[in-house]
């Protein structure tokens, strides 16, 4: 091979050896210029309520409060959305110089202006504006069936476990509040059958039947369902009169860590349900239940005999009289201010005149119904344990609700859809399961957090007081197992509309109409699942009336 094809591919550079070598010139790194911070917006203060408050310029009235931490009720204002203009006018507040009231979520907030939110003028149109609302608004918040029912059972809930098969949630969902689901199951005169809207149309929910399957299936299971107890409280409480009245007062009381005892005249507990037309193992049942969470039970035990109620105040923190019908009881005996009719008790709390001393049941009123004698003991449970904890109590109102009126055959047969119809041709479902899917939903699936709701009955609001001979119609616009529309509640707050037009959906939602007829629907017609494609979760969430909800979602749980 020739030598030069040896050669190397690249030869190295020789540099002359008189040549100096220059220095390189390299460019020093880019320096990063700090951005200048941006300009705070100017503040200014305002007064709201003899407060003062410093907020940046631009924020408004409601801004300012809620910096304070006021509450102010508002119904058509959401955060965030754009072009939020005031309708529902339940945020009003008196602006010093100013001859009329003014929107707190619109009126731009000044420096040195002076605001009052809290003042009988008002807080009067607050409620005018409240009850304008409600006027045209058109459902049900509870259920009549709820609402009637003395035992304070939670129906709507109950109904809808056994109808979507559910039924150790039932059974749960029903001993957590009634103390005696297999006997009212049989002999209570069910109300909430007489108040079901279902009943004028085609014939009443059997709710009965279902609470007695209810009950019957726990019966039958090899581990009945036993509720959970608070931690002890180290409080003990006698129970005189082991009837409805008494069991159910103690069955709460338990409930709650205290300790309970029952004495009673007969040898065994039941009192007045024992001669009723019952079989005796269903009573046994029921009453093995309390027993299973910690009663003690003493019979043959008579007060004014065997203990005396001076005793009875010296071993225990409190004393409940559940004695049954005076015409039976000597009321020499009892040792706390009695006639021959009744047990003389305050009407706040049930408390005798003798302190820790409490009284309910038959023995303060004429007649005997197991259901209502239920709901009795649940309420001096209620009184007695904010009694022991020093902690204020007093029967409180009637829940707020507005009422649909009597509808008309075809708004029937509207409400009528919202039952379960697929349930009625199942094979294989129980009885229990067949009358559940008959109920109508026709409570609010939003009731326990509507804003309208929780604001009127903060304000003392009359659904009644604007109410016309016109009304709505009775609507219901839903979709298989997604969102539904009921237009009777909606208040035109148009905050679906700004959340849907933000969202950039392709049809989304407008106003529809004029004056008193406006209301919101999807362009061209479409149908509800084409004009909320995003933002269905987003409207339902943010929606302050209910008007919109999701068809199959899970009944909130009450307080109890």
């Amino acid at each position: 091979m020739h030598p030069l094809r040896c050669l190397p591919h690249r030869l190295p550079r020789r540099r002359h050896p008189h040549r100096k070598r220059r220095p390189k010139n390299r460019r020093p790194p880019p320096q990063r210029i700090p951005r200048p911070p941006r300009p705070r917006p100017p503040m200014i203060t305002l007064t709201i309520d003899g407060q003062p408050v410093t907020v940046p310029e631009g924020s408004t009235i409601l801004d300012a409060a809620r910096a304070l931490g006021l509450n102010i009720p508002t119904l058509c204002f959401l955060a965030g959305v754009k072009d939020n203009h005031p309708s529902c006018m339940a945020c009003v507040v008196r602006v010093t110089g100013q001859w009329n009231l003014q929107p707190a979520c619109a009126t731009k907030a000044r420096n040195g202006m002076i605001v009052a939110s809290e003042t009988p003028e008002v807080k009067a149109a607050r409620k005018a504006a409240l009850e304008l609302l409600l006027s045209d608004h058109l459902g049900d918040c509870i259920s009549v069936c709820q609402r009637v029912c003395p035992a304070r059972m939670e129906i709507p809930e109950v109904i809808r476990l056994v109808a979507a098969g559910k039924m150790q949630d039932a059974i749960a969902r029903v001993k957590e509040n009634v103390v005696f689901p297999g006997v009212l199951g049989r002999i209570c005169r069910a109300p909430c059958e007489m108040g079901c809207r279902r009943r004028q149309y085609d014939g009443a929910v059997a709710i009965q039947l279902i609470e007695r399957e209810v009950a019957n299936l726990d019966a039958a299971a090899p581990h009945r369902f036993v509720p959970t107890c608070a931690p002890p409280t180290g409080k003990r409480v006698a129970v005189v009169g082991a009837g409805a009245t008494g069991l159910s007062a103690a069955f709460f009381l338990l409930k709650r860590g205290h300790k309970v005892t029952a004495f009673d005249a007969a040898t065994e507990p039941g009192g007045q349900m024992r001669q009723a037309n019952l079989p005796r193992e269903v009573l046994d049942a029921d009453i093995a239940t309390i027993g299973a969470i910690g009663l003690e039970f003493r019979g043959n035990t008579r007060l004014g005999r065997e203990v005396t109620l001076d005793e009875l105040r010296r071993d225990y923190h409190a004393v409940i009289l559940a004695v049954g019908p005076m015409a039976k009881t000597n009321h020499a005996d009892l040792g706390v201010p009695a006639t021959e009719k009744m047990i003389k008790v305050s009407a706040k709390d049930f408390q005798t005149e003798i302190p820790g001393v409490f009284a309910g049941g038959s023995c303060i009123r004429n007649g005997w119904d197991p259901a209502r004698s239920v709901g009795d003991g649940h309420l001096l449970a209620e009184s007695v344990d904010a009694f022991l904890a020093a902690r204020p109590w007093q029967i409180a109102p009637k829940e707020f609700t507005t009422t649909i009126p009597k509808l008309s055959p075809a708004e029937y047969r509207e409400l009528g859809k919202g039952a379960n119809s697929e349930l009625s041709v199942r094979e294989l479902v129980s009885e229990a399961e067949k009358a559940a899917g008959r109920c109508c939903h026709c409570d609010c699936r939003a009731a326990a957090d509507c804003k309208l709701r929780l604001y009127a009955a903060a304000y003392g609001a009359d659904p009644k007081k604007f109410a016309g001979e016109r009304r709505r119609l009775f609507e219901v616009i839903r979709q298989p197992g997604g969102v539904i529309f009921e237009p009777g509640k909606c208040i035109s707050c148009g905050i679906c509309v700004a959340i849907a037009e933000q969202a950039r959906e392709p049809l989304g939602l407008v106003f529809i109409g004029r004056g008193f007829d406006v209301k919101v629907g999807v362009p061209l017609n479409a149908s509800l699942a084409d004009g909320l494609r995003k933002v269905g979760a987003d409207c339902v969430k943010h929606c302050p009336t209910g008007a919109l909800a999701f068809e199959s979602a899970e009944p909130p749980r009450r307080t109890i």
